[in-house]
């Protein structure tokens, strides 16, 4: 079977990469951005008429963290927009059998009751931080549920909640919290700093997946016979961003203080996907955070020594 990663260059995508590289009967088709424009729908349809995948996992997307979304919501939402809807229907044309759009727990209301059940999905207003990505993956998710009502083609969507791991961006201002906070706890020891100054509070609880984790849930979905339209991927369990900034700064040896500058925005309360659903199906993730934080950490070292960390 022929199966397209959209997007494999990413941190998600490596992750895919990883988990199906070494299945038996699998071809892996991949295609770096300069290769092939997924905001491109010429391009797209080329793609899938010449290669004629039978299997897709979306996990390309315009990613970065509430600056970021917040300074160019246009771009998120157009960007991610194309993505979905060149792929999805690109994929439906050329008679592929399977696709697996990922989204993002952000699709859910802003006080949305905690854990987040996919129920919640379109039951209240979202996030202002991050508005313009969540729109984008809501109407994925709806294309592919859409398709599969209208077509009978088996397009599903995964939910993953916050993701970290290797090939992660640590742009200081750009990236999610847990990288962003790494490389700034990483550089301040290095540099001999006395403290940190971390956003926000500390007080907003946040759940996180590492990427190697939601890899092994999507393989395990792709088997899956008869998978829901959408399904909540994560951990089941949260930690407040001062425990996970606390957690960072003993993975990298910091022994500093840490400062919090309440004058930054928090963001949502609480973020904790309610993933009951996917365990009654029969998978639960593996790698604990704080195993998680070192792994990363670790990957963060060796990429920064190879010449090939982004940031």
């Amino acid at each position: 079977m022929k199966l397209f990663i959209a997007g494999s260059e990413g941190m998600v995508g490596s992750a895919l990469v990883r988990r199906f590289a070494n299945e038996p009967d699998l071809t892996l088709l991949r295609r770096a951005r300069r290769e092939l424009d997924l905001t491109s729908q010429p391009a797209v349809d080329a793609f899938f008429a010449a290669e004629k995948p039978e299997a897709v996992i979306v996990a390309a997307a315009k990613v970065g963290g509430i600056l970021a979304n917040r300074t160019y919501p246009a771009e998120f939402l157009s960007v991610n927009l194309a993505i979905a809807a060149n792929t999805i229907g690109s994929a439906r044309r050329h008679g592929v059998r399977r696709l697996l759009f990922l989204g993002s727990s952000c699709i859910y209301p802003k006080h949305a009751p905690q854990p987040m059940s996919e129920d919640c999905l379109l039951t209240g207003p979202l996030e202002p931080t991050n508005e313009a990505y969540a729109i984008a993956k809501i109407a994925g998710l709806k294309l592919a549920q859409f398709h599969r009502r209208e077509h009978g083609v088996l397009f599903h969507s995964a939910m993953p909640t916050n993701l970290y791991g290797s090939g992660d961006n640590y742009h200081l201002e750009h990236s999610h919290v847990l990288p962003a906070l790494l490389r700034k706890f990483h550089e301040a020891r290095a540099a001999g700093r006395a403290e940190v100054t971390a956003w926000g509070t500390g007080t907003p609880r946040r759940e996180f997946l590492h990427v190697d984790d939601l890899a092994d849930a999507c393989a395990f979905l792709l088997r899956t016979e008869n998978p829901p339209d959408w399904i909540n991927v994560g951990t089941g369990t949260d930690v407040t961003i001062r425990e996970l900034t606390e957690m960072i700064a003993e993975a990298t040896g910091f022994q500093g203080r840490i400062v919090w500058d309440a004058s930054k925005p928090d963001g949502t309360p609480r973020k904790l996907l309610d993933v009951s659903r996917l365990s009654a199906l029969g998978w639960r993730a593996r790698i604990s955070l704080r195993d998680g934080v070192a792994r990363t950490y670790a990957g963060f070292l060796a990429e920064k020594t190879a010449g090939t960390l982004r940031q």
